[in-house]
């Protein structure tokens, strides 16, 4: 499957709204609870340092997107942190790889030195042999760091990688 990955636009504001809140309401990688409708999201992709979707180019469907963005302020500035997301009807077909490598040279692009994971959720396997397999280092384990729909709470492990 061909795909690209460009920068978000306004126009893509519901599409990448709906595979946000996808990984929200799956609660197992997102910290976030809210939702976001096509205005509050609009606000929020424009907002980070840069928004990625990965599109098929023959039907400009979406099927995957990023946001990129500093991990601190300051003296700490240098350092990337991203989020990746995938529809839920398109994941494993190796879309989030394709976002994050896009993510690392975009952000090498922007002058970020580092790239950081501050929360990746234990269980979540998949993208943990990924980031491994691209050269990410982890740091440790943060014990029940992240509370799961079912109020259990899992470790998170946090990942960092030169860019």
């Amino acid at each position: 499957m061909e795909v690209i990955i460009r920068a978000y636009t306004p126009d893509d504001a519901a599409a990448a709204a709906e595979i946000w809140n996808q990984v929200v309401e799956d609660g197992v990688a997102f910290p976030q609870l809210d939702l976001l409708d096509e205005v509050t999201g609009d606000a929020f992709f424009r907002e980070q340092s840069f928004t990625g979707l990965a599109v098929m180019p023959e039907t400009g469907e979406v099927l995957g997107m990023y946001i990129l963005h500093p991990n601190n302020i300051g003296r700490c500035g240098h350092i990337a942190n991203a989020s990746y997301a995938v529809r839920r009807d398109r994941r494993g077909l190796h879309i989030g790889e394709k976002l994050v490598l896009h993510s690392l040279a975009k952000g090498k692009e922007l002058g970020f030195r580092l790239m950081q994971f501050n929360a990746v959720v234990a269980n979540n396997i998949h993208a943990r042999h990924l980031y491994t397999r691209l050269g990410f280092i982890p740091l440790g384990v943060i014990p029940g760091g992240f509370r799961m729909p079912d109020g259990t709470y899992q470790d998170i492990c946090p990942y960092y990688r030169e860019l």
